[in-house]
């Protein structure tokens, strides 16, 4: 797991860990970490980088709700070098891709593309499932 500045799991409110309620406060979340990364690193993050996080973010959550039964958990990690986004959905089953361009599955909403452009970014993917249920999946992201 990534070293150095670090947003705990979500934001203690009164004994309990609040989860981002939707794809753009995890975003603000991350994009908070990332205006704080400036002081550890001594040079800001990227735009692209920034424009990077973000997306993955915002895939990561979406598919955690979506596709994984509710986000669980979700968490923020800098380092000198990268930006570590964890997050924790409530499903076992792992991330796939769709086979086909065109395939559609019964009652879907299209999409696909996510998961993919997730393992184009990332310098590095960790998925886990925990002995108490759910997965966990950390994306790694450079920071310049």
């Amino acid at each position: 797991m990534a070293t150095g500045r670090r947003t705990g799991p979500s934001t203690p409110h009164a004994g309990r860990l609040v989860l981002p309620r939707d794809a753009s406060e995890a975003r603000a979340r991350v994009a908070e970490a990332l205006a704080g990364a400036t002081a550890l690193r001594g040079a800001p993050p990227t735009a692209t980088a920034l424009g990077d996080a973000l997306l993955v973010t915002s895939e990561l959550f979406t598919n955690a709700v979506r596709h994984g039964g509710g986000l669980t958990g979700f968490r923020v990690a800098i380092d000198r070098d990268a930006v570590t986004v964890t997050v924790e959905d409530a499903s076992h089953e792992l991330p796939h891709v769709r086979r086909g361009r065109t395939e559609r599955v019964s009652g879907s909403t299209g999409g696909g593309f996510g998961w993919p452009l997730i393992r184009l970014l990332a310098r590095g993917i960790r998925l886990s499932l925990p002995p108490g249920g759910g997965k966990t999946i950390e994306v790694r992201l450079p920071l310049h």
